[in-house]
């Protein structure tokens, strides 16, 4: 089992958020404590008043919501009702919130069983229920006891981690679902659980599903109050539909929030890098990588998705790595200079030619070519085919090929 808990102040969002859910069909809310009335018989006023009287005792405490998610095995899927409600109220005991009023969620939206338990951290008396260390000092030694005490699949023994953000299983796609809906859920669970340190990086991630973050052009009013809109994408990445502002969003991931949670960041990821060097360096060992889409189509499958980055002319000039089984996001050139989308081509270029067993070196032959390109057509623009059999056809002296958005404008001399 694997416990995670969110703070934040807006009581209504946290509700919002599971009761939203429940209308769609993903979710039941299966349980309460400390309610007067059973969970089937709460109204949605009844859950928020109570909730939001509690707090009003201590107006001092502002992050006041307390968001926890308990994440079982895929195997524990046929948990019955009656022990995973044994399971939250144990748990909700061992942290400090036994006394508390909680709302106990079951959720069907990702590919694992889990529960949300929606609660606060002000008690009866006023005071405060402290949240420093929490994880550390309470939930840790809480969910290692209840996987002994309910014979649960152990954090520890559970390797795998789910390649695909969670609960997000698909692109969202304008006009299917509400669209605040749909940004909320994707960016619940995108800023909260990768390791990004920029907005470009965090929408490295969030075009992956069809959302960007958008501050605006550099002069305009949205950038000069330090707004945040969020799109929904369409096929070809432009913006559909009305923009969202981040201040209507669960938890409000405005600009401010996100720059704190770069700092953060920084100084969690950088052993992650790791992971991302090897899957590329084993890609071009295991194989002749002579175009990055093939290194693309590679890497995929040790849970890396790419984002080749263009200007608005069309060409390129970064590429940023997305591991999601580290949930980390990194530009090429911030993991090495042979990982940058210049050193990577240069990789491919090199590759372009072949040594035969006498030590000849020879160029690819046409018809291979072809073939290669047919193989990864699908994730080239068709306008870009004519470019990429123009480049590998080239004479071998020229197989030391830059892309002409790296090559540096020489300076004219001026005569003395």
């Amino acid at each position: 089992m694997v416990a995670v808990i969110k703070t934040g102040h807006s009581i209504r969002g946290m509700l919002n958020y599971n009761e939203n859910k429940v209308k769609e069909g993903k979710a039941q809310c299966i349980g309460q404590h400390n309610y007067p009335l059973d969970a089937d018989r709460l109204s949605y006023a009844i859950k928020l008043n109570l909730m939001q009287r509690q707090v009003q005792l201590n107006e001092n405490v502002k992050r006041n919501t307390v968001h926890i998610s308990l994440n079982f095995d895929p195997s524990e899927a046929n948990l019955p009702k009656e022990k995973l409600l044994e399971i939250a109220e144990t748990y909700m005991g061992k942290i400090g919130f036994g006394q508390q009023p909680y709302l106990i969620y079951q959720h069907h939206d990702a590919g694992h069983p889990h529960l949300h338990i929606a609660t606060i951290n002000v008690q009866a008396t006023g005071k405060r229920i402290s949240m420093n260390n929490i994880g550390k000092d309470k939930s840790e030694p809480a969910r290692k006891e209840i996987e002994q005490r309910f014979n649960l699949v152990k954090a520890e023994d559970h390797k795998k981690i789910f390649y695909r953000p969670d609960p997000v299983s698909a692109k969202v796609q304008y006009g299917k679902a509400e669209t605040k809906k749909a940004i909320e859920s994707t960016l619940m669970y995108v800023i909260n659980n990768y390791r990004y340190t920029s907005l470009p990086e965090l929408n490295a991630v969030l075009k992956l599903y069809n959302i960007t973050a958008d501050r605006g052009t550099e002069n305009s009013r949205l950038a000069k109050h330090n707004g945040l809109l969020y799109h929904i994408l369409d096929a070809k990445g432009n913006p559909v539909g009305v923009p969202i502002k981040a201040s209507r969003l669960y938890a409000n991931p405005n600009l401010k929030r996100l720059e704190t949670l770069f700092k953060r960041n920084e100084t969690v990821r950088p052993d992650y890098k790791i992971h991302i060097k090897r899957a590329i360096d084993q890609a071009f060992f295991r194989s002749n990588i002579i175009m990055l889409p093939q290194l693309i189509k590679a890497i995929e499958k040790e849970g890396i998705d790419t984002v080749i980055r263009k200007n608005t002319d069309g060409l390129v000039y970064g590429i940023t790595f997305v591991d999601h089984k580290n949930h980390c996001v990194f530009n090429g050139s911030s993991i090495g200079k042979e990982y940058s989308v210049k050193g990577l081509q240069e990789k491919c270029n090199a590759n372009q030619i072949k040594t035969t067993a006498e030590g000849e070196k020879i160029a690819f032959s046409k018809q291979e070519l072809i073939e290669i390109l047919e193989e990864n057509k699908s994730m080239l623009h068709f306008n870009e085919l004519p470019k990429f059999l123009d480049l590998l056809m080239k004479a071998e002296n020229d197989y030391e090929y830059v892309a002409k958005e790296f090559i540096k404008k020489r300076r004219l001399r001026r005569g003395l």
